[in-house]
């Protein structure tokens, strides 16, 4: 039962009301983007009243352009209600690519008839910011025009828009007057300290797992369902069909690993994203390759039945340019596979222990090639993998937040570390 009903029936309102703003947020169109945020959101959502507003970018002629992009910002509703959350999507105005700067200010004006509502309604303490630019801005705008308090939690990206002009200086205002700076990683901490935000107001609060819903299946019946030889080799990647992910990195070395291991898959798990579509790109590598048969396209797999494969796999490995907490890497280990990744962002905070997986520096070839092979070769202890993940869960996290939230809305908290 979530805290709004469960409130009106004690007739005292559970507080603070928290408004989640975030211009990722799931929807029917693109039931994957920003999920995380949606698995925290919802679940904190059990103990506090909690409503969505999620603007989406908009110009006059994007239908028309959709002709020729189909899935280019597909239309979703401007309301809805999701296990009984409501969700608004108030539309802001963004060119395609240009004007990158303004969109803080778009979605702020875009956000604030509907804050103003929620407001007179008695349904807004605080806004719970998601990214630090264009949203960590726009809530900035916000809480100056309507005295709401504001957290900010950092995802990822930040550490590449910091020194994009125009972005980067706007960035660090948000950091600096947030009430609250919440990290996914402690590398994604520093990244916001260095920008100014206060240390007293900073705080890292990871992701966390539904070890449940990423239960592993025997690998032989995973494999069954796929279409997969029960005695091959499979690795696994998972995320968005985007250049930074680094899918490409992964199909190069697979000639080569092919000569140690002849039996060889490759399963490639999702579809566009916010940030692009790279599926043409990777289709053509994998053919010129000639690889068709040892690499599968999954598309994109709801984390209802991410668990089959995962299971059906031997190794995960994700080389990516960037991460903030990559989720996926727990949920790979929930299902008991070692990790081969990049060490960037919060990956080494993740992949904490050699036990867990093999780390390589970001554009290093050879060292992800050797990596690879070398997961592919070890016996793992599936055991103190599926261990570590279970260690993460939500349930200590969303406490850890709620108590974050009451008390930045509390005048005298001073500090939340």
């Amino acid at each position: 039962m979530h805290a709004e009903r469960s409130a009106s029936r004690s007739g005292a309102p559970a507080r603070p009301a928290l408004v989640v703003l975030s211009t990722l947020f799931p929807s029917a169109a693109e039931p994957v983007a920003g999920v995380f945020i949606k698995e925290r959101m919802f679940r904190v959502a059990r103990h506090l009243p909690v409503v969505v507003v999620s603007p989406q970018p908009w110009f006059p002629l994007q239908s028309l352009l959709r002709s020729v992009r189909p899935h280019y910002r597909p239309p979703k509703p401007s309301f809805e209600k999701v296990d009984g959350i409501r969700i608004f999507r108030p539309r802001f105005f963004a060119l395609p690519g240009m004007l990158r700067r303004l969109d803080g200010l778009f979605i702020a004006l875009a956000a604030l008839p509907t804050l103003r509502r929620l407001m007179h309604d008695g349904a807004a303490d605080v806004l719970d910011v998601h990214f630090g630019y264009p949203d960590g801005y726009a809530g900035y705008l916000l809480s100056r025009w309507t005295g709401l308090p504001y957290a900010i939690t950092l995802r990822g990206k930040e550490e590449r828009l910091r020194t994009v002009a125009g972005i980067g200086p706007r960035m660090a205002r948000a950091l600096k007057h947030a009430d609250l700076v919440i990290a996914v990683s402690a590398a994604l901490r520093q990244v916001g300290l260095e920008m100014g935000a206060r240390e007293e107001a900073s705080i890292q609060v990871g992701n966390g797992i539904d070890i449940d819903k990423f239960r592993p299946i025997p690998q032989s019946e995973a494999r069954l369902r796929l279409g997969l030889p029960r005695e091959a080799k499979v690795l696994v990647s998972v995320g968005s069909l985007v250049e930074r992910k680094g899918f490409h990195r992964v199909i190069e070395c697979l000639p080569i690993l092919m000569r140690t291991h002849p039996d060889l898959h490759l399963l490639v798990v999702g579809s566009a994203g916010p940030e692009g579509d790279y599926t043409t790109q990777l289709t053509a590598l994998t053919r010129s390759l000639q690889l068709d048969a040892r690499v599968h396209f999954l598309g994109s797999v709801s984390p209802t039945q991410l668990h089959v494969p995962l299971s059906a796999a031997d190794v995960f490995v994700l080389a990516t340019r960037y991460e903030g907490w990559a989720n996926v890497l727990l949920e790979a280990m929930a299902c008991r596979l070692p990790i081969v990744t990049t060490r960037v962002g919060g990956n080494a905070e993740v992949v904490s222990h050699p036990s867990l997986g093999l780390l390589v520096d970001f554009g290093d070839s050879p060292a992800l090639l050797t990596a690879m092979d070398q997961a592919l070769q070890r016996e793992w202890d599936g055991d103190t993998i599926r261990a570590h993940a279970e260690a993460n869960t939500w349930d200590g996290r969303v406490a850890q937040l709620i108590s974050l939230f009451r008390r930045i809305r509390s005048p005298e908290a001073t500090s939340i570390g």
